[in-house]
């Protein structure tokens, strides 16, 4: 019987979404101690690294293929520590990572698909959004920062634009790291106890705490309405950290090995150049 893929498991079902009904300390596809967890990821990171370094020669080659990995969440959902443990087995040369903030006003004259744009991962390279082109319908719909027929055709152009991307050869994973509200009270809590913590609290997450069911049913509908099969949601539970780190890197791992690169054949005479560093 055949095992059943990290992305099958995580991969949001079509239709309407109920964050409610999705576990957030679940472990889908594995059934291990954190401990045991800790070690597969560990295992992972000669796999992932030349997974990344097959696409990244490609690139140097001539290739087009290059991934976009979307990581979206609520504060305190891990974004930082997916960067950290599994973002972090690649080799930096090849990864290309941008946090995006409020845009400037010169960025919402452009549209807000164009600074996506600017940011996109060239040829051979992992691009990764720490946050992305979805807060524009996320906290766009919950602060009421767009009309909604403008929030409605903003969906229609993400997919559109996701479509074109992945035609192109460029491979999109979309995560959303599930937490549950107890968990982040308590990722908050921690912060204000810790002064080596200090500097990651943010006095307006205590204000968005108090938007949770808004946030909640903007992400449903995103998810919803941008769960297509050119760039599926993968939605996976992140209360445990090590099985949000493990679940991320298997997705990047899964889908960097659907690519089936090999090592670029060499360019010039094998044997000649052999020939002539002997002699040197």
């Amino acid at each position: 019987m055949t095992q059943p893929t990290w992305s099958s498991q995580l991969r949001l079902p079509s239709g309407p979404v109920d964050l409610a009904s999705l576990d957030t300390r679940g472990t889908p596809g594995f059934d291990g101690k954190k401990e045991d967890g800790q070690a597969a990821l560990q295992e992972l990171g000669p796999v992932i690294s030349e997974l990344q370094e097959r696409l990244f020669a490609a690139g140097r080659s001539g290739g087009d293929q290059r991934l976009l990995l979307v990581v979206q969440g609520m504060d305190t959902s891990g974004k930082g520590g997916t960067m950290r443990h599994a973002v972090g087995l690649m080799d930096p040369q090849g990864v290309s990572i941008r946090a995006f903030k409020a845009p400037t006003a010169a960025e919402r004259r452009r549209g807000f698909l164009w600074r996506i744009r600017q940011a996109l991962p060239d040829a051979g390279h992992v691009g990764v959004f720490d946050r992305s082109h979805y807060e524009d319908v996320l906290v766009a719909r919950v602060r009421e920062l767009a009309r909604p027929a403008v929030l409605e055709a903003r969906y229609d152009a993400i997919n559109e634009f996701e479509r074109e991307l992945t035609d192109a050869g460029c491979v999109v994973v979309k995560v959303m790291l599930h937490i549950s509200a107890d968990e982040q009270r308590d990722r908050l809590a921690e912060r204000l106890e810790n002064p080596a913590k200090y500097w990651k609290y943010n006095p307006g997450d205590i204000d968005d705490r108090k938007l949770w069911p808004h946030f909640q049913r903007a992400y449903e509908i995103a998810l919803e309405r941008c769960n297509t099969d050119a760039a599926p949601w993968y939605v996976v539970p992140a209360d445990r950290k090590w099985y949000r780190n493990l679940a991320v890197t298997q997705l990047l791992v899964e889908h960097l090995a659907a690519l089936k690169l090999d090592w670029p054949p060499a360019d010039f005479d094998v044997d000649a150049e052999k020939a002539r560093l002997a002699a040197s």
